[in-house]
């Protein structure tokens, strides 16, 4: 996660909505973890979860895609070397610590090298997966844009080229007829690269990271066509039946289900995007929730980091949802109430770290 939110190479004032964007999609990343991995209510069993975990993510990634496009920027060797090195330092060095710090605290493995290979072999690497697989979509994009700067001719092609076929990749996740990488395929008894290394994330996540770069590439037609009175009903509609299938019919397999389901991803996250934009009055640093999702916003590489080590384990609450009826209402307030408590926590420890100059710049990229 990138804190830093320069739009561009030079001095532009913060958009203070887009921190707060990014303060609302953490605390939705953390009250899934809370749900799912806390409570241990499956998916399919909480009537919030399977909604809002179809733009959480998506949403994460998006955002860091719109973020690293700076217009004023001049791609050569060496800011293509500095701008990579940063990146990995910033991903890598905070990700391996708290990795290994959360092998040796939170696993149940006998003893600390089982866990470490436990986790290392996993797809989602005990959930430190984010910082890893996002380290890979900014180095693709920084080598993409270093090619695209040196053609002689200006055009959205490229990105647009770029964009179509992570789509294609990512559509490969889903086929399992064809591909032995993806979801539904009985794996082998050996556990693939793919998911050894988080590629298998990227190709899931990197479409929406490219669908962030293009809108902000494009902002000012984007924010036209957002403002058009023709886009916010008509994606609304569309949303409403691309869901009904993954939240109440369960009618489709899953070859056929992705393509609604891969088309309410990128329409929610744009609903969510409109919203904080359109509303962008209410989260100045001038209102009371404006400044704390700001606050929140700007500490999500700490707050993704050490949340996993604050997780309850309450399964009876999981047991209660099981037993009784389900309410989106109930299911999303308690979940969040708990994220917030974590969060809350985690930016304790934040700021007990951030007193160390250095723990402040290599645990978590400042300075």
């Amino acid at each position: 996660m990138n804190n830093e939110l320069q739009l561009t190479t030079s001095k532009k004032p913060r958009l203070e909505w887009l921190d707060a964007l990014r303060g609302f999609t953490m605390i939705m990343v953390v009250a899934y973890h809370v749900c799912q991995q806390g409570f241990m209510i499956p998916d399919k069993a909480s009537s919030s979860m399977p909604f809002l975990v179809l733009f959480r993510m998506p949403l994460f990634f998006f955002v860091s895609g719109f973020l690293a496009y700076k217009a004023n920027l001049v791609w050569d060797l060496p800011t293509l070397s500095r701008l990579t090195a940063k990146k990995m330092r910033v991903q890598l060095i905070p990700t391996v610590v708290f990795f290994l710090f959360a092998a040796c605290v939170i696993r149940t493995e006998p003893d600390f090298l089982t866990a470490v290979d436990t986790m290392l072999h996993s797809t989602t690497k005990g959930g430190y997966w984010f910082t890893l697989a996002l380290l890979y979509m900014f180095i693709i994009y920084y080598l993409f844009a270093y090619i695209e700067s040196k053609l002689r001719w200006k055009s959205c092609i490229p990105i647009l080229l770029l964009f179509i076929g992570s789509l294609a990749v990512y559509e490969t996740c889903y086929l399992p007829r064809y591909f032995w990488w993806a979801f539904g395929h009985k794996p082998a008894i050996y556990v693939s690269w793919l998911h050894t290394t988080s590629l298998l994330q990227v190709m899931q996540y990197m479409p929406f990271f490219l669908y962030g770069n293009i809108v902000h590439r494009y902002w000012q037609q984007s924010q036209r066509i957002m403002d058009s009175k023709w886009f916010y009903p008509f994606i609304v509609t569309v949303v409403v039946f691309c869901t009904l299938d993954a939240l109440k019919w369960h009618t489709l397999r899953m070859q056929w289900a992705n393509l609604p389901l891969t088309l309410a991803k990128f329409i929610l996250l744009t609903i969510v995007f409109m919203y904080f934009r359109h509303y962008h009055q209410y989260f100045t640093k001038m209102t009371w929730i404006g400044r704390s999702l700001q606050y929140i916003g700007r500490r999500t590489l700490d707050i993704y980091l050490i949340h996993f080590l604050f997780m309850p384990n309450l399964p009876a609450v999981g047991n209660f949802f099981a037993a009784n009826r389900h309410n989106f209402v109930i299911d999303t307030t308690l979940s969040v109430v708990f994220g917030l408590i974590i969060i809350g926590f985690c930016i304790i420890t934040s700021n007990i770290l951030r007193v160390s100059p250095f723990f402040k710049k290599y645990l978590f990229g400042r300075g």
